[in-house]
């Protein structure tokens, strides 16, 4: 995932996510030959899997911009709380446009990379965007609120912290998301 854009994060996810580059070096490291002979399959994957993650986690932490919130001009982007309508239903979804797995919110967090995220990236209040579902078929959506995290937040707002039940049927049932993840 090795990014030259600036990542917008908040304080909590930079701290959250330094803490577990420091636990992840922390741990004795083992030495894998290339040829890898001789060592539990298990053992060899969850070193690669710990390797890439440290990698993943420099480069989230190396671009990461903390402390900045975005302006508070409308304007979709990361770090706002957007509210949107998905048109085809009339639904209304709130989340925050931020990085996956990195923000511990009491909202859903969309990141730039999704389907969603990367289509309503620089929308302003009441433009429509479409975007794409697995199957192809373009959604249009319309960004009915957008403000800064801090200015937003579930807690602030009264909004609950569940969000809302999106209607899957049209997407094909072997393509529709499993519970909790992301468009």
């Amino acid at each position: 995932m090795t990014t030259t854009e600036r990542i917008w994060m908040t304080l909590q996810a930079h701290t959250r996510l330094k803490t577990e580059l420091a636990a992840l070096r922390s741990r004795p490291n083992i030495e894998i030959h290339d040829d890898s002979i001789g060592y539990d399959d298990t053992v060899v994957a969850n070193y690669a899997a710990r390797q890439a993650r440290i990698r993943q986690l420099e480069d989230l932490l190396t671009h990461a911009v903390v402390g900045e919130d975005p302006p508070d001009d409308g304007v979709a982007e990361p770090g706002m709380v957007l509210t949107i309508r998905y048109d085809d239903t009339g639904e209304v979804e709130t989340f925050l446009l931020g990085v996956r797995g990195a923000e511990d919110a009491d909202i859903e967090v969309y990141s730039m990379q999704s389907p969603l995220g990367s289509a309503i990236d620089g929308a302003r209040i009441g433009e429509q965007r479409t975007y794409s579902i697995p199957s192809g078929k373009e959604l249009p959506v319309t960004l009915l609120k957008a403000a800064p995290y801090g200015m937003d937040t579930p807690n602030s707002s009264g909004r609950q912290s569940v969000p809302p039940r999106r209607n899957l049927d049209h997407w094909p049932l072997e393509q529709r998301p499993a519970a909790g993840t992301k468009r």
